[in-house]
């Protein structure tokens, strides 16, 4: 039974139709309620290189909290689980935390994966950009790789607009749409998690807002 995504931070999926084998460019435009356009310092970014037997697709969320304090819980590339519900442990192998660490993240039960080894591609802490690729492990999504941007919502009322997006693997026996439908399901309840969280931190730090 196929699903059909319906959500607010959907933002518009990226319907990739290669004519020849070579991956093809994909690029997104990206519109939320309270930024009418992403930055194009921004949304560069999130231009991904798409093959033939991959999708990609972006999620937004907009989060009351400043950039800086949103930035604080994203950047920790050795804590994931601090909003991301779905990781039961993590543990740096290889680095201490700059471009080209290893960490070997552990899911909970119940997920169609086990484990997963991802290395840091991007941290930019001036233009608060964040990217990491999966090189390993147990799960079902290879080739996967992430870009989470932040900047300042638009029209002067404060806060921070995240954009995260991705390209994976179709798995063997599923679709473009029901992986871009399980993918984005797990990365909008991360980014609802780190609203919830870094709006709890600028409640509690006040001064940082």
């Amino acid at each position: 039974m196929k699903m059909s995504p319906k959500s607010s931070l959907l933002l518009q999926r990226i319907n990739e139709t290669p004519t020849t084998a070579a991956a093809a460019a994909c690029k997104q435009a990206y519109r939320h309620p309270d930024a009418a356009q992403v930055p194009e310092n921004v949304a560069r970014y999130h231009t991904h290189a798409v093959g033939p037997n991959q999708c990609c697709s972006s999620v937004s969320q907009h989060i009351s909290a400043p950039v800086s304090t949103v930035w604080s819980v994203v950047r920790r590339f050795d804590n994931p689980q601090a909003y991301k519900h779905f990781v039961k442990s993590c543990h740096l192998v290889l680095g201490d935390g700059d471009v080209g660490t290893l960490r070997e993240v552990r899911v909970i039960s119940g997920l169609p994966a086990v484990s997963s080894t991802e290395r840091l591609e991007i941290l930019d802490d001036e233009r608060h950009v964040i990217s990491f690729s999966v090189v390993g492990g147990d799960h079902r999504l290879a080739n996967y790789r992430s870009v989470t941007t932040l900047h300042a919502a638009a029209g002067g009322g404060g806060g921070t607009v995240v954009v995260e997006s991705y390209v994976v693997d179709v798995p063997q026996g599923n679709t473009k749409d029901e992986t871009c439908v399980f993918v984005d399901t797990i990365v909008k309840c991360n980014l609802q998690s780190l609203a919830q969280i870094a709006d709890n931190l600028s409640r509690r730090n006040p001064s940082s807002s």
